[in-house]
């Protein structure tokens, strides 16, 4: 009875993500574009759908929330399921839409060569984790390890780099400091001088078109002219006719040149305007854009984010200098936040508190906080990346793509979280896993997070010293 109380629970709130996912899908993601291929749809949503699970039996493992036999089963079930997804279901259809897209596969062609491209697939990806420490010689071929192991080596990877640049990215685009000081004066006249030679250009096109009419009108006079002259005083005769003719076209060619040359000049001039005019606009939309949030950070939003900009500039600079030490002397944190915070306040400051009950209570804020930003950040990433690359035709390929990151993401978060919760809530999360090597996945993101953020910090400065202006 109490398993069949915990189905209910489960099946409940998956109901509830699957439908949050549906109408993200629908509403956000996909709003503008007509869902023709519901299976799309299906496996974006059901991928969403299991992470969000095993996030909510992360967040049941603190609160002790279900038997601790089905927790277990359910993590079981959903990262089995949620490996399906990501190694079989996902890539087959990514493969068969670019294949079908392809305009030279016949028909007949498309199910044969979408098997093959998934075999090499799965050949490439078994081989991926070859190089890594990853694997214990006593793990079989088919098990939990050997597949949440190459899934966690490039889930890492995009959450290291995703959050190394996002470290150095949010203190620069929301802290004053970065700001360029631009007036209202300096955005209208650099909209007047775009406005000046977009007014240029059409007034060259409308000579080209107008001198091109003239010619042609000047051609056709002047051929009805001389033939008529001609005609006049030698009324009949080859050679007179011949000759006639030759006047004429050499009339012709010389009118045929000058509009030739007249035009030539005047695109010439065309040209360069509009590579201006392109230059002026980019300098209008960062003029417009500074001002803009010049605007927006005399306000309350805008001071509270600038607030939250110089702390997240502090912790960018603290987790570049830990992941170094981390790096440099091969060191991985052994105890997680909560118990090192609760050590120090009993130690160090002599408080005495229930040690069991503040220790829940912290690491379900802690890890509830890290799970509704990871979620909410990567659908806000995911959506961002969609809109500027999809079209009507990539549209069903990105989306699927997009939701084999997501599954990548959300497995390698359970990997990372781990550590920050207490030993005593990660015991069914360490038996599903398996005898991983969860030290390697640390120093791995500390490796690829003070890659990625450095590379941030050295393109956002060449950027914010390198203004369009200066490239006019």
């Amino acid at each position: 009875m109490t398993f069949l109380q915990d189905t209910i629970v489960v099946l409940l709130s998956q109901v509830t993500f699957f439908v949050g996912a549906w109408i993200f899908f629908v509403k956000q993601l996909f709003k503008d574009y007509e869902v023709r291929h519901i299976m799309v749809q299906l496996i974006f949503s059901i991928t969403l759908t299991l992470s969000c699970t095993m996030f909510e039996l992360i967040i049941f493992e603190i609160l002790e929330l279900l038997e601790a036999s089905s927790r277990y089963f359910y993590w079981c079930l959903m990262l089995y399921l949620l490996l399906f997804v990501v190694i079989v279901l996902n890539p087959f259809y990514i493969a068969y839409y670019c294949i079908s897209n392809t305009p030279y596969v016949k028909p007949d062609y498309i199910k044969h060569l979408t098997i093959l491209v998934w075999i090499i697939f799965i050949v490439i990806f078994w081989k991926f984790g070859d190089p890594f420490p990853i694997l214990s010689p006593k793990q079989g071929v088919l098990s939990m390890e050997q597949l949440v192991s190459r899934i966690g080596v490039i889930g890492v990877t995009v959450m290291a780099l995703l959050s190394g640049f996002g470290a150095v990215n949010y203190p620069y685009t929301s802290m004053a400091y970065f700001i360029r000081d631009v007036s209202l004066t300096d955005v209208m006249n650099i909209e007047k001088r775009l406005m000046q030679a977009m007014d240029m250009i059409v007034i060259k096109k409308k000579r080209i078109a107008i001198a091109k009419r003239q010619s042609l009108e000047k051609i056709n006079e002047g051929m009805s002219r001389r033939t008529g002259l001609w005609s006049m005083i030698y009324p009949s005769g080859n050679n007179r006719n011949q000759e006639s003719r030759y006047s004429q076209n050499q009339f012709c060619r010389s009118l045929v040149i000058n509009l030739f040359l007249d035009i030539a000049q005047l695109k010439l001039e065309i040209a360069g305007l509009e590579e201006l005019s392109r230059q002026l606009f980019l300098e209008a939309h960062e003029n417009r854009n500074m001002f803009e949030r010049i605007e927006w950070s005399k306000t309350w939003k805008g001071i509270y984010f600038n607030f939250l900009g110089y702390i997240f500039s502090v912790y960018c600079t603290w987790k570049i200098f830990i992941c170094t030490i981390n790096i440099v002397f091969d060191r991985v944190g052994k105890k997680d936040p909560v118990t090192r915070g609760i050590e120090i306040a009993i130690h160090w400051m002599g408080f005495n508190f229930d040690v069991n009950f503040w220790s829940q209570q912290v690491s379900f804020y802690l890890v509830g906080c890290i799970v509704v930003t990871s979620i909410r950040g990567l659908l806000l990433t995911l959506t961002k990346f969609f809109n500027r690359m999809s079209s009507s035709k990539s549209s069903n390929i990105i989306v699927l793509i997009l939701a084999q990151i997501m599954g990548m993401y959300f497995v390698s978060s359970v990997l990372l979280m781990r550590m920050n919760m207490p030993p005593q809530y990660r015991t069914i999360i360490t038996q599903v896993l398996g005898d991983l090597q969860f030290n390697f996945y640390h120093r791995w993101f500390d490796v690829i997070f003070l890659v990625s953020a450095l590379g941030s910090i050295v393109t956002l400065y060449l950027a914010h010293k390198q203004p369009v202006h200066e490239n006019l």
